[in-house]
């Protein structure tokens, strides 16, 4: 039986007008599994950066790091905050618990704590890393 090893999710770039001033990426995440497959967990989450005011060659890419850009990526993929009248236990229970059932319909069998455990990775796509200041 197949067994989640880590969370991977993958960053790219969608959109970033050439003025440097917004810019718009996809998050997506996966479970890599032990024999190497790969199961989609969320396709549909992703965020956007507008700057306001005056903006100095390269724009927001003079701004950004990969690593903030990696922290983000976990941020953007969950657990979300609560909703009204659930603590921040419940609702990222209720958001592993529903990741793992996802791959349980793929026959990996683990828990939401379990899977909330794992290593987990976050890549840039090249488009991404190309723009970000060394």
């Amino acid at each position: 039986m197949a067994r989640a090893e880590r969370l991977e999710t993958t960053v790219r770039l969608v959109h970033a007008p050439a003025d440097g001033r917004s810019y718009a990426v996809s998050a997506h995440l996966d479970a890599v599994l032990d024999e190497g497959r790969r199961v989609v967990l969320l396709d549909d989450r992703g965020w956007s950066t507008t700057a306001f005011g005056p903006v100095d060659p390269p724009g927001l890419w003079g701004r950004e790091t990969a690593a903030e850009l990696e922290e983000t990526a976990r941020v953007v993929v969950g657990p979300d905050e609560p909703a009204p009248g659930r603590t921040r236990e419940e609702e990222d229970a209720l958001h592993w618990a529903a990741l793992a059932a996802r791959l349980g319909g793929e026959g990996v069998v683990v828990d939401g704590a379990g899977l909330a455990r794992l290593p987990h990775d976050v890549v840039l796509d090249e488009r991404l890393l190309a723009r970000l200041r060394p």
